[in-house]
């Protein structure tokens, strides 16, 4: 009986410090690259503010940070491990579409699933996965729509080409671009593959220019992609304009190389608002001139909206996904610095737009008009 009673005892000790002892979010990303810094920092930002105002219900909240290193089998072995941890409440990521898919059916495994929010994961894949799994940002389906109409309504163009990573990214915007581009009357004359060891683009530039050119390129991949063809037109003296998805988000750093790219994006640091002006005002002051990208400001946001959710409900992994899969529907939406987040039934927040982006001056800013 006494064994029973220091049983016990010791049992309720521990719930009673792991009542009390800090929150754990995990955060998972490819932090040991440049695309994974602003979800970093702005995660970072985000539980400095809510704990220095006491925290969620008077514990304060921590972060357990997991480099993905954007693949998709790692992705899956830091899903595991965030999955099977019982201190995680909920995990912010992963950055891009392959990992997060890849991930997505280990944290809604049984018997203890937990919420997966992604800041950026865009294809129309992840949609309706499972029921653990959310994201603050548009598909695809917005993504390459909203480029098709600007390339053609704003630059007047009719012809184009598409060179486009040969993954779940590229091929979502590379496929919805032209749906859209061919529906407003547009020709696409070329649809491009390659993958991220691709050497050169030279045959295909080469090939477009002998077809008679385009009007613009589209490039339906990520940031070294970009900057490759970039570098290749400029040595080949092609002056194309040159368009692509939010993946290429980071490129502005380049300066003269990128100067005029149009890119599409969730959120860009200038939109207008005062939470929005608060935020940037914040991670100014913490991180220097740098700005936000739309990973960070999604992470931002998830954290803020996490906070909420574990405040109202407890720190309880499948009381939070219920509050967030009524945010939006019973609950009222969520009003963060990307705009508003309202989930529907897959996971999904089809009301948030899509803004198109210019790089000027080494800054990527809204484009006139948006």
């Amino acid at each position: 009986m006494r064994r029973l009673t220091l049983l016990t005892a010791a049992l309720l000790l521990g719930a009673c410090r792991s009542s009390t002892g800090p929150i754990v979010i995990g955060v998972a990303g490819p932090f040991s690259q440049p695309r994974g810094l602003s979800m970093r920092r702005a995660a970072e930002l985000a539980i400095g503010e809510i704990n220095a105002h006491g925290g969620v219900r008077g514990r304060q909240l921590q972060l357990a940070f997991l480099d993905d290193s954007g693949s998709e089998d790692v992705a899956v072995r830091v899903a595991q491990r965030l999955h099977d941890d019982p201190a995680i409440v909920a995990v912010i990521g992963h950055l891009t579409s392959g990992p997060s898919i890849a991930a997505a059916r280990v944290y809604g495994a049984a018997p203890n699933p937990v919420v997966m929010i992604s800041p950026s994961a865009s294809s129309p894949d992840l949609s309706g996965i499972g029921p653990t799994i959310f994201r603050v940002c548009p598909s695809d389906l917005a993504h390459g729509p909203a480029l098709a109409r600007f390339a053609r309504e704003r630059l007047g163009a009719r012809r184009v080409a598409v060179i486009y990573l040969n993954n779940e990214y590229g091929r979502g915007v590379r496929s919805t671009f032209v749906k859209e581009f061919q529906r407003l009357g547009g020709e696409v004359i070329e649809e491009d593959p390659y993958v991220a060891a691709t050497a050169s683009f030279e045959p295909y530039l080469t090939r477009i220019r002998l077809a008679g050119g385009v009007d613009a390129l589209v490039i339906a991949g990520e940031r070294p992609g970009a900057e490759l063809a970039a570098r290749e037109m400029a040595a080949l003296g092609l002056r194309w304009p040159v368009l692509g998805g939010d993946a290429l988000t980071g490129i502005e750093a380049d300066g003269a190389l990128a100067e005029g790219m149009h890119i599409s994006s969730a959120y860009l640091w200038d939109r207008p608002g005062e939470k929005n002006a608060a935020f940037i005002s914040a991670y100014a002051r913490a991180y220097g001139a740098d700005h936000p990208d739309h990973r960070g400001a999604g992470a931002y946001d998830i954290i803020q909206l996490l906070a909420q959710a574990i405040a109202a409900v407890g720190p309880s992994r499948a009381a939070v996904r219920d509050y967030l899969a009524d945010v939006g529907r019973g609950r009222p939406p969520y009003d963060g610095v990307t705009g508003t987040i309202a989930f529907d039934g897959r996971g999904d927040v089809p009301q948030k737009p899509v803004v198109i982006g210019v790089v000027r001056g080494g800054r990527l800013i809204t484009e006139a008009g948006q």
